[in-house]
């Protein structure tokens, strides 16, 4: 891992030194930067427990992963309070406790926000680890690499790291060694209404790097695939075109609203009681 450490200490360097010298020219960009540097993992402030009004008697109980500790990564999608409405039925459901580390604008790209590789680092142990991928990296423009990259295939290329699939790649790999007998499934990114290639599988809309976002969900699932990791294909099971996305989304046609996440919720529920 030292060429790692190294990757991303000469990384944040590069970074450094970008917001010194764009931040005395352009002061716009220097503030961008604080602003993005400000946004830290707050776990204590993302805490579910199992609410007194839970079911008495729940369809999971005897599951794999009832009464476990539950993590949670990913952009704004996985911790704005409207997701709260999502991880209440888990923790209801499942007698889980559900603590999240996401951060709003986060991608699994190194440089894509407070990414989830940054996540990953700082998170404590727990017995079920979610990787809730975002929209950011397609957004962002960060490349979507391949799922041979930041592998055994490649000797862990750190160069790797700031495409999506390094980052995924990454972020797996280190939450098994942070704990071995852990249970770690992904949620695929769910579907934006902004622009076709968000929520029509079969658009040609690309980003900026030639890819759509179809693309970018289906590199997600090739990834867990190499490693075993099972997944939510949120972006095909969600139950949310373009006929009646705005009963479930805000005016931004980004990020959902509670009652989006209570439709999602139930179907992530069955999905982490088991990983099926």
């Amino acid at each position: 891992m030292k060429a790692v450490k190294l990757a991303r200490l000469l990384w944040a360097l590069a970074l450094a030194v970008a917001a010194v010298s764009f931040g005395g020219i352009y002061p716009a960009y220097g503030q961008a930067r604080a602003r993005s540097e400000s946004r830290r993992p707050d776990p204590a402030a993302h805490h579910i427990r199992p609410s007194l009004s839970r079911p008495a008697v729940s369809p999971y109980q005897g599951c794999r992963n009832y009464g476990k500790s539950i993590a949670v990564f990913g952009g704004s999608l996985s911790v704005r309070p409207e997701s709260d409405a999502a991880k209440q039925i888990w923790a209801d459901l499942l007698g889980a406790e559900v603590t999240t580390y996401g951060v709003g604008g986060a991608g699994f790209a190194l440089s894509k926000g407070y990414s989830l590789q940054r996540q990953v680092d700082t998170a404590g142990v727990h017995d079920v680890y979610v990787l809730w991928a975002s929209t950011n990296d397609f957004t962002g423009g960060k490349e979507c690499g391949s799922w041979r990259d930041y592998t055994e295939l490649d000797g862990y290329d750190a160069s790797r790291l700031d495409t999506q699939c390094g980052g995924i790649n990454y972020c797996i790999r280190k939450l098994r060694e942070k704990n071995p007998d852990a249970e770690i499934y992904f949620f695929t990114s769910l579907r934006f209404f902004s622009r076709d290639s968000g929520y029509n599988p079969f658009s040609e809309d690309a980003n900026k790097t030639g890819r759509t976002f179809a693309q970018y969900v289906q590199a997600q699932i090739e990834c867990c695939r190499y490693h075993a990791v099972p997944v939510l294909d949120q972006f095909s099971l969600q139950g949310v075109d373009i006929s009646n996305y705005e009963a479930f989304y805000q005016k931004d046609k980004l990020h959902m609203t509670a009652e989006g996440y209570r439709r999602i919720g139930p179907l992530q529920a069955a999905f982490l009681a088991g990983g099926k």
